[in-house]
């Protein structure tokens, strides 16, 4: 929608590589883990986190560059890198991550869970009854779901699953055979991976591909192995599509979902201990390159290690939990359309309870008086409370259209089963805008009130996702605001309607003209810098990479305008550029909690302006997806964001600085300097805020004091 951009002028000294920005992010999740004086098994939770992070950044993004290099493409990025030399710079930091996560996994945090009392342990450490044991598990639970594998001429060389476990096994060479053959055994993913043994001290565990290696005789009975080794694949798993729309586009979804789990291989776990025959073999059969091996040290798919993040009984080895607060009285989460009429909410989740979401979304499903629900939905909870209640307002007579985004990336088949759900249950499923993902984050309620039809809007940062709202930092406004609801109906009606992209009042869309609207409001700090006034900008973004607003920011920090960016993950933009970006701070936190808001805020010359948004500054949220921005003007509401983002550059604990080089710096308390750590300061103010609301609406009750007696006149 928006018209073709003019090319500019090379400049890729200005830019950091989108990929090696993303991996440094993935780098600080990993100093998380790396750091002792993470709790133990918050340091076992960020591994998992970087490991799975890694899996999605092959599938996805190192899947697009092969692609890249196949078809020939050889245009650089924005720091000038192309795709075959994007690929080698990011195997070499791959590598050192890979290894630097299996050196800290097995060497500090597996052995000091050992000291706790949990261990995964080998079979040849186990006593004679518990090995026992396992073979008879093995024979009874294990060995019906296994299916050997031989692979040879007249057998070629399976199509495995992506992210599957699987054996490769090396026996000897057969009769009139000079090379060893190769069999594999994929490791059953319905069976628990920590095979606990009875009789063990603890919590300890055997690892399922151990109990099935050491029975490897029963699969080739009168065959003599010679090795085996776990190994794990990726596949490409991006999906192409051409966006038709409506039913024809969920079955091409689901047709892609198919081909997802065998698309081309982009890289090779095998354990570090794998021999090199063995390895040469199994790269020879999947058709891939030295580079894209990757040995690992420790368990392969670490997300089979989450069970032991969550052990009841080792809470003193994770941070204190952080309960959310109550940002709603019981009485008022009864009655939220009465509480909206009076006042916007704001919710700054999982500081506060996602609670009042759902009471609103629970209230306008069974009111005689709502008379329809719209809603957008890009990933939800498999047994969604939000699904839930748009299913019974449908089937309470409300009509209920909800605009689904089957393209979440690694939800869509979960999107795809509850919105034929919804369906089912009397609602308009919109499956889809032909070319662009609906990831604007927007419920409107229509509701006929005493002086006739009144409209409540819910606006978020986030996902309609009860689970990720305990995890995710968001925001959520609920308001009346007529002006709101008008422009979230226009919204809509673009959407499931033939309208014209609508003229909007406090909303901004993207893709009609949310870049514009960005690109002005930078614009108009830069002039009032170069006007001689003091100009400010402030963003608290997922990513940065779109090269126009990069430029811009450039431009409006060379006028003077200080620029202060709070960017968890990828960020293009070099801070600190003599002459071009030097009043530009870049800082990202990686905490317990993912920061996942989007604030934007521009002084615009005393009269400031504070925005919040689902979209990040990227090309494809503000080209080719559809999103909102909205203003918080109200004062209660206003200051609850401004605080947050002020804190976001407070913290000397889990923040990092971003160095002109790409490197990041973490930042530590100055001498004489208290430690500030954001997330924490955010909940404890919350929390006093909760009090002191409450203690402004108690009542005491104190009764009066009988008047004194007079003094006697005697004695």
């Amino acid at each position: 929608m928006n018209p073709p951009r003019r090319p500019r002028r090379k400049e890729p000294e200005l830019f950091i590589n989108r990929e090696l920005s993303w991996l440094e992010f993935n780098g600080r999740v990993l100093e998380e883990a790396m750091d002792p004086a993470t709790p133990l098994l918050d340091r076992l939770k960020f591994a998992i986190i970087v490991s799975t992070n890694l899996d999605e950044f092959f599938m996805v993004r190192v899947a697009a560059l092969k692609d890249a290099v196949e078809a020939g493409d050889n245009e650089p990025d924005l720091a000038g890198l192309r795709p075959r030399q994007q690929l080698h710079v990011i195997a070499e930091r791959a590598h050192e991550m890979v290894e630097a996560l299996g050196k800290t996994l097995t060497e500090q945090i597996l052995p000091a869970l050992g000291e706790q009392g949990v261990r995964i342990v080998s079979l040849a450490t186990l006593e004679e009854t518990q090995r026992t044991f396992l073979g008879r598990y093995f024979r009874t639970e294990v060995l019906p779901a296994l299916t050997p594998l031989a692979t040879d001429v007249s057998r070629p060389f399976p199509r495995l699953a992506n992210l599957s476990l699987n054996l490769a096994i090396l026996l000897a060479p057969g009769e009139g055979e000079e090379q060893p053959r190769l069999a594999l055994v994929q490791v059953p993913g319905g069976l628990r991976r920590l095979v606990r043994p009875v009789g063990g001290e603890g919590s300890t565990y055997v690892l399922l591909e151990e109990v099935i290696r050491a029975e490897l005789a029963e699969l080739f009975p009168g065959q003599r192995v010679l090795e085996s080794a776990a190994f794990r694949i990726a596949r490409d798993a991006e999906m192409e599509l051409d966006d038709e729309g409506g039913r024809p586009y969920l079955e091409a979804v689901e047709e892609e979902l198919k081909k997802r789990r065998s698309g081309e291989v982009v890289r090779l776990e095998v354990e570090a201990q794998a021999g090199d025959t063995l390895v040469a073999i199994l790269v020879d059969r999947l058709g891939i390159e030295v580079p894209d091996v990757y040995h690992v040290r420790g368990p392969l798919d670490m997300r089979a290690l989450q069970p032991l993040v969550e052990i009841p009984s080792l809470e003193h080895l994770r941070e204190p939990p952080l309960k959310p607060l109550p940002a709603l009285d019981d009485d008022e989460l009864g009655r939220t359309f009465a509480v909206v009429a009076e006042r916007d909410v704001l919710l700054y989740h999982p500081y506060d309870s996602y609670d009042p979401v759902i009471a609103f979304l629970s209230s306008a499903a069974g009111d005689p008086d709502v008379l329809a629900i719209k809603q957008s939905l890009y990933r939800t909870s498999g047994d969604s409370p939000v699904v839930q209640s748009l299913a019974r307002a449908a089937e309470n007579g409300k009509q209920v259209t909800v605009v689904v985004e089957l393209m979440a990336r690694f939800d869509e088949q979960s999107n795809i089963r509850w919105a034929k759900s919804l369906e089912e249950a009397g609602a308009h499923v919109i499956y889809g805008i032909q070319g662009y993902k609906t990831h604007a984050k927007v419920c409107l309620v229509v509701r006929r009130g005493p002086q006739g039809i009144e409209r409540y809007v819910h606006l978020g940062t986030g996902n309609y996702n009860e689970r990720t709202a305990r995890v995710y930092t968001d925001f959520g406004l609920l308001t009346a605001d007529r002006a709101f609801g008008e422009d979230a109906s226009a919204f809509f009606n673009a959407l499931t309607g033939y309208s014209d992209p609508p003229r909007m009042k406090k909303l901004t869309m993207a893709p009609t003209n949310l870049r514009e609207r960005f690109l002005r409001l930078i614009e108009r700090e830069r002039r009032r810098a170069e006007e001689g006034q003091a100009a400010e900008i402030r963003a608290k973004v997922n990513s940065l990479v779109d090269e126009d607003i990069i430029r811009a920011l450039y431009d409006a920090s060379r006028a003077g305008v200080r620029i202060r960016l709070n960017v968890r993950g990828i960020c293009c933009l070099r801070p600190g550029i003599k002459g071009v970006s030097d009043t530009i701070e870049v800082v990202s936190i990686v905490d317990r909690f993912l920061e996942h808001a989007r604030i934007y805020q521009f002084r615009n010359g005393g009269d400031e302006e504070v925005y919040l948004s689902s979209a990040d500054w990227m090309p494809r949220n503000l080209d080719r997806r559809i999103e909102l921005l909205f203003p918080v003007a109200e004062p209660e509401p206003r200051r609850k964001v401004l605080e947050a983002l002020d804190a976001m550059f407070l913290d000397n604990v889990k923040a990092r600085r971003l160095m002109p080089d790409g490197s990041y710096k973490r930042k530590r308390p100055l001498k004489g300097e208290e430690p500030f750590r954001a997330q924490i300061h955010i909940y404890r103010e919350a929390k006093r805020a909760r009090e002191r609301a409450r203690a402004a609406t108690s009542v005491a009750f104190e009764p009066v004091a009988a008047p004194a007696e007079k003094a006697s006149s005697t004695g």
